[in-house]
Formats: structure tokens, C-alpha cells, sequence
């Protein structure tokens, strides 16, 4: 097992499936810049070893050359001698024929008769010293026998002290065979010199041009930079909600429709003025519903008054009223009560909506939530209630009515969506200069496609989490958006047997 830049754990399965895409696309993750250079450097080094190739080849084609014109010339010296030696009478030897052609330090002769080698001599250099016998034994003697004996040049490794010779054998007029070489020593060094100067030339030429690339790859792609910081920038603006003002832009000098990332660089910023065209459409079409909401809000309260007061006036009269009025009554009241807890409710969204400020006051949690538990307790004596706040007091600055209403409504949550004989624990500590305070049951949990949801308006679960006890869909909208006003946090983890909300408020003084 081992660990990923994510922090996510990885497996071997997982690292193979990642080595095994690497191997498919093994430059995907590269930046353009890298790509760029790396191209640079491969091409330099493609023409420098292509380059050097053919140098070293056309080079080393030249010395042969050179060296056959060398060896066609001492080797017709070498017949002529031979020729005259045996019209005077007189014996030859590869010594004579060597000493005589005028060849410089280096070069080879041999007779050969039929299968046996007769003479052999090799012209040491200066610095050698006196005059080397060549070695004839078996694999020499089967290099001379294999060699044409029409003149044409032919590379052989002697070997011993010689080394890789070119050669070429004549048939004398006695029968003999004469075989002239010149050494390739100088040829190949010459020929290895000039590969390692390529080499490094090109390795050179492959640093320089990374550097120089590199610089000018840099620059080039600025502008680019430019337009993703833009972009970056844009990301981190918080769009979701609100009146946004989208003022960034990149700028004019990155916007040249003449230039490839002033393409780019136009065309987002014409993305950017489309968006923030449709951003200011909807904080108007938002700003337009909060009204709606806070006047239909404050409109509806009065006639609700009324209707209450005038059903709870019947209900109250001491008049005789059949049963079934009186229990219509009765419903007109407690509906006319549930629409005006729903209006309020309304009333506090759209507030905070405008941004309005809560009351700050030094509030202990501590005590909020003793009260708030015991009032819990008397209202669902079926579940079991359990508290764990620190001995000290815990103080924060807030709306105390309206952190009650929060604490409240997630202990009611928590009270009517699970069955009788839930556990339900209101914990709390200070951690990190805030006071965090979590709700937890052991009741069946809530979906999992429900969570992500679970704080918008007006959402609800299934029969888990049922409607049967009247609940608008507003209690944890509310929730979260005091947390919000009270600059805290909120968050939920559930799985069966398990649900926790988690309230993060920062401490008095933080």
C-alpha cells in the first residue's frame, strides 16, 4: 500500500492500472512548457546525431580511400620489385619488398606458396624500434589464403601487435603470391576522434538549446499564464449565491485575435461578460423573490393573527357548538398555527438572504444547551437523552434566540425521525477556537442521495424521515443559514446506525 499526492491510499491494483496508463500516454501529465522544450532538445539531437553520423561515415570513407590509393601503389612497387629481383636471378623476400616500395612505418608483407607463408615482414615505426617478423601461425596464414588475388583492397584484422590492416594480394610471375597491407590505425583514430567531438558537440548543442528554448518557451507562453491566472482567479470567486461582481479580465494585451492566446485570452473574456450578464439576471430574479417572500411574509402574518384569534374567540364562547364544528374549529386553528411557523420561518430566510445582521451578545453555550435538552427530553420521553459538555462554561458571541432556535430544531430533528427508543447525545467541546456541537442518534440514518441536498429548502426524505408530523422542509435551511450569519459551519455524516451533525462556532474573543 502507498500513499497518493491526493493523501488517497493506493493499492497495487490502483498503481498498476496508473503505471499501465502512463505506459499508454506517457506525456499526458506534462505541461506544455515541458513539452515544448523537450521537443526542442529531441530535435537538436536528432540533427546532431544525424549529422555526426553522416560526418563520421563520409570521413571514414575518405581515409579508406585514401589508404586503397596508398596500398595500390606500394603494392605495384612491391610486384615491380619482385619482378626485377627475378630477372637478375636473385631471391626475394618480403623484407626486400617492403624496404624497397618506400613505405612508411606500419606496413605488412607476406609471400605465400600455395597453403605455406614463405616470407613475412612488418615496417615497425619510429618508435618501435628494429624490424618485426609478422607471426604466420593458422588463423593468419587462413586470412592471406582467404583474400582475392585480383588487388581489390580488403579491411583484416592481422592480429597480435598488428591490428586491423587493409591488404591486397597479386599473383606473381613464380607462382607466388604477394600480399601488401597498410595499417588503419591512424584512419580509425582519426575516425573515433571525430565521433566523440560530435557526441559531445550534440550533447552541447542539446543543453544550450534547452536553455535557450527554455527562456524563449517561457516567455511565449506569458500571456497564456496571464489568461489562466484569470481564469484561477475567476474559480475562486464564490458564484453559487449572491450579487457577484465579475470584474476580472484579462487584460487587452492578451486578447490579439492575431495570436493563438489572444484567441483564447478574447474569448474568455467574452465568456466572462456572458456570465456575469446571466449572474446579474439571476441575483435580480433573487433579489426580486426575497421581496416577494418578505412582503408575502409580512402580509400573511396579520390575516393568520386573525384567523387564529377569532377560532380560538369561537372555540372559547360559551356558546354550544355541535362537535364536528368544534373540531373543525380546532383545525382551522392548528393549520392557521402551522402556516404562521412556516411564514416566520419565510420571513427569517429572506432576512438573512438580504444579509441582515443577527444580534451579537455574549451567550453561554453551555447552559443553552442544558436548557435545550431538558426541553427535548420532556417533549419525547420515548428516547433516551444523553449530554456531554465540559464542566466550564463555554461563551460565544451570537443571537441567543436564534442559536436556540438551531439547537432546537436539530434535536427535534433528530426526536421525530427516528424511532422510539433512538439514543440521541448533545455533545459539545472547544477545539481549535471554536465550540463545536454535535448531534448524534443511533437511528437508521439518512440516504445517502438525500445528504448532499439536506440543508436546501423545503427538502425532505422518505418514509425513514417521514412528513407525518407536519415539518415544512425549512428547519435545517434555517439551520445552516444562522451558522452561516453567525460565521460558523455545519455538516452532517450518516450511515445506518449512526447520525451526526456537527455545529462549528467560533469562540468569544476568536
Amino acid at each position: 500500500m502507498s500513499t497518493g499526492a491526493d493523501g488517497r491510499t493506493l493499492d497495487a491494483g490502483m498503481l498498476l492500472r496508473r503505471a499501465a496508463g502512463w505506459l499508454r500516454h506517457p506525456f499526458r501529465s506534462w505541461t506544455l512548457r515541458r513539452k515544448l522544450v523537450a521537443a526542442v532538445v529531441a530535435l537538436v539531437a536528432v540533427l546532431g546525431v544525424a549529422i555526426g553520423s553522416v560526418s563520421v561515415t563520409l570521413l571514414h570513407n575518405y581515409l579508406i580511400d585514401r589508404v586503397d590509393v596508398q596500398l595500390q601503389y606500394a603494392s605495384e612497387r612491391g610486384i615491380t620489385i619482385a619482378v626485377q629481383s627475378y630477372l637478375h636471378g636473385q631471391s626475394v623476400g618480403a623484407d626486400t619488398i617492403v624496404t624497397y616500395t618506400g613505405q612508411p612505418g606500419g606496413t605488412f608483407a607476406a609471400l605465400l606458396q600455395g597453403s605455406h607463408v614463405t616470407s613475412s615482414y612488418y615496417q615497425p615505426t619510429g618508435s618501435e624500434g628494429g624490424a618485426h617478423k609478422a607471426v604466420a601461425d593458422a588463423d593468419f596464414v587462413s586470412k592471406m589464403l582467404s583474400l582475392p588475388k585480383d588487388g581489390t583492397p580488403t579491411s583484416v584484422d592481422l592480429g597480435g601487435n598488428l591490428g586491423e590492416y587493409r591488404v591486397a594480394a597479386e599473383d606473381l610471375p613464380d607462382g607466388q603470391n604477394l600480399v601488401i597491407g597498410l595499417p588503419l590505425a591512424e584512419a580509425q583514430a582519426t575516425t573515433e576522434h571525430l565521433t566523440l567531438t560530435m557526441l559531445f558537440a550534440t550533447i552541447a548543442a542539446s543543453l544550450f538549446a534547452a536553455g535557450i528554448g527554455l527562456l524563449i518557451v517561457r516567455l511565449s507562453l506569458r500571456p497564456l499564464d496571464r489568461v489562466a491566472h484569470a481564469a484561477t482567479t475567476v474559480s475562486t470567486l464564490p458564484l453559487d449565491r449572491g450579487e457577484v461582481a465579475l470584474r476580472v479580465r484579462v487584460a487587452d494585451e492578451d486578447t490579439d485575435p492575431r495570436t493563438e492566446v489572444g484567441r483564447v485570452g478574447s474569448a474568455f473574456n467574452a465568456m466572462l461578460g456572458h456570465v456575469a450578464s446571466a449572474l446579474s439576471a439571476r441575483e435580480a430574479s433573487e433579489r426580486k423573490v426575497r421581496q416577494f417572500i418578505s412582503d408575502a411574509s409580512h402580509e400573511l402574518r396579520t390575516p393568520l393573527a386573525s384567523i387564529r384569534g377569532y377560532s380560538e374567540l369561537t372555540r372559547r364562547s360559551g356558546e354550544v357548538i355541535p362537535p364536528d364544528v368544534q373540531h373543525s374549529i380546532g383545525r382551522i386553528e392548528s393549520e392557521a398555527t402551522r402556516m404562521t411557523t412556516m411564514v416566520e420561518d419565510l420571513l427569517l430566510l429572506a432576512r438573512l438572504d438580504e444579509g441582515r445582521e443577527l444580534d451579537r451578545d455574549p451567550v453561554d453555550l453551555s447552559m443553552l444547551l442544558i436548557d435545550l435538552l431538558s426541553d427535548a427530553h420532556a417533549a419525547g420521553p420515548d428516547h433516551h437523552w444523553s449530554l456531554d459538555v465540559p464542566g466550564e462554561p463555554v461563551e460565544i458571541v451570537g443571537d441567543r434566540t436564534r442559536l436556540h432556535q438551531v439547537f432546537a430544531n436539530l434535536l427535534t430533528n433528530a426526536r421525530v425521525h427516528t424511532p422510539a427508543g433512538t439514543t440521541v447525545t448533545l455533545g459539545m467541546r472547544a477545539h481549535d477556537g471554536f465550540a463545536e456541537v454535535s448531534v448524534a442518534d443511533d437511528g437508521p440514518g439518512i440516504q445517502p442521495e438525500l445528504q448532499p441536498v439536506l440543508f436546501e429548502r423545503f427538502a425532505r426524505g422518505d418514509s425513514s424521515r417521514s412528513r407525518n408530523t407536519g415539518s415544512t422542509g425549512l428547519g435545517l435551511a434555517i439551520v445552516k443559514a444562522v451558522v452561516d450569519a453567525q460565521g460558523g459551519s455545519i455538516a452532517v455524516e450518516s450511515e445506518p446506525g449512526r447520525t451526526v451533525f456537527t455545529v462549528r462556532l467560533p469562540l468569544a474573543g476568536e
